[in-house]
């Protein structure tokens, strides 16, 4: 939060009221090399490293960025074979 001064004290800026945009990380944290996205919370690891940066505008643009992932994310993997193509029988 911005810090507001008061003579010599500076103190941290009163709450506005509205929670920040909470982390849609969920603890699964592994990279896809084909997508270059996170297999958890399917963010960049552009924005991963910059969250804590972005403002409330910012933080709500990824997370519609995310939802959109999220389609192609299910897609890609109703696309690739599963582990039992291929084998004989």
């Amino acid at each position: 939060r911005p810090m507001q001064t008061e003579g010599a004290m500076t103190k941290p800026a009163p709450p506005t009221g509205r929670a920040s945009t909470a982390s849609p990380c969920i603890s699964i944290c592994r990279m896809d090399i084909d997508t270059g996205w996170c297999v958890g919370c399917l963010r960049t690891l552009d924005e991963i490293a910059c969250w804590s940066l972005l403002d409330d505008t910012e933080k709500e643009g990824v997370c519609a960025e995310l939802s959109r992932r999220r389609v192609a994310w299910r897609l890609l993997r109703k696309a690739e074979p599963s582990a039992d193509e291929g084998r004989a029988a």
